[in-house]
C-alpha cells in the first residue's frame, strides 16, 4: 500500500469519530437534550440504479457502529432517518452499537420500529429532481449548486427558496427537541439521519462553515441542544452558533 493509500484509508476510518466526540463534549458540560442531523454512512456508488437506491456499504455499517459505539453510555438513542434505506441502515447501526454499550435504543420497548422514516428528512427541497441534477453537473459540484441557491439563481419551481428549507428542516429537529424523552431524567439524542446536501444547506444557512472550506463527509453531523435556554447549533468542526428567530422563520 502506497502512502497516499495508507493516508485515504486512515481518513476514512475516521468518519463519525468527530461527531461522536462533539456530542459527547457537549453533553458532558451538563446538556440533557439534544438532536444530530447526520448525513448517512459510507455508501456504494452504483451505475444503472437512482442514485437514492445506492446502499451503505459493508464498511459504512461498521463506521455507524462504532459511532454508536463510541457515544457516552449516560447517552439515551433514539433515530429516524430519511426514506432512502442507506439512511435507515445507517441509523440501525448506530442503534446497534449504542446497544452493544449494554444500554437499548427506547424505541423497541413502545412497539416502535428502531428507527423511524421521515419525508423532512429526505430531499423534499428539490421540485424537480431532473433539473436539480442536471444543475449539479453545470455548477461542478454539490458546494457550488448549493452557492448558486441562496445566491437566488435557481428557478423556484426547481428547489424551494433555500431559507424556507432550512426552517423547516430546523421546524424538525425542534420538534425532537421538545418531545419526551424515552425515560425520565436521562439524557437523550435524537439522531436525524439525512443526506450531505441537507447538512450543506442547514450548515451554510445557520453561518458556520463556508461551502468550500469545510466538506461534509459521512458521518458528518450538526448538533441542536440549549445551553442555558439559549437554542444552539453546533457543527463537528467546532464552530457554534445561537439559532435565530430568523432562521426559524425562514
Amino acid at each position: 500500500m502506497s502512502n497516499n493509500q495508507h493516508d485515504l484509508s486512515t481518513h476514512h476510518d475516521q468518519y463519525g469519530l468527530a461527531t461522536a466526540d462533539m456530542v459527547n463534549e457537549v453533553f458532558a458540560q451538563g446538556v440533557q437534550r439534544g438532536v444530530l442531523l447526520m448525513r448517512h454512512s459510507a455508501r456504494e456508488y452504483r451505475r444503472g440504479i437512482h442514485d437514492l437506491e445506492n446502499p451503505l456499504t459493508d464498511h459504512g455499517r461498521g463506521l455507524a457502529k462504532k459511532l454508536g459505539k463510541n457515544l457516552s453510555p449516560d447517552i439515551n438513542c433514539r433515530a429516524y432517518a430519511s426514506p432512502p434505506h442507506r439512511c435507515i441502515e445507517t441509523g440501525e447501526c448506530v442503534l446497534t452499537g449504542v446497544n452493544a454499550r449494554g444500554q437499548t435504543s427506547g424505541l423497541e420497548d413502545a412497539g416502535l420500529p428502531k428507527v423511524r422514516p421521515l419525508e423532512a428528512l429526505g430531499v423534499f427541497y428539490a421540485l424537480d429532481q431532473i433539473r436539480m441534477w442536471k444543475g449539479l453537473r453545470s455548477a461542478g459540484g454539490l458546494a457550488g449548486y448549493i452557492q448558486t441557491w441562496f445566491d437566488g439563481e435557481i428557478a423556484p419551481d426547481v428547489m424551494m427558496r433555500p431559507r424556507q428549507a432550512v426552517a423547516m428542516v430546523l421546524e424538525v429537529m425542534l420538534g425532537k427537541l421538545d418531545a419526551e424523552p424515552t425515560e425520565a431524567g436521562v439524557k437523550q439524542l435524537d439522531l436525524c439521519v439525512t443526506h450531505d446536501m441537507t447538512v450543506y444547506t442547514v450548515r451554510h444557512g445557520a453561518g458556520l462553515e463556508s461551502l468550500s472550506a469545510a466538506p461534509v463527509d459521512f458521518l458528518d453531523g450538526l448538533l441542536l441542544y440549549r445551553q442555558d435556554d439559549v437554542l444552539m447549533l453546533q457543527s463537528h468542526y467546532g464552530s457554534c452558533v445561537q439559532v435565530t428567530e430568523q432562521m426559524l422563520s425562514g
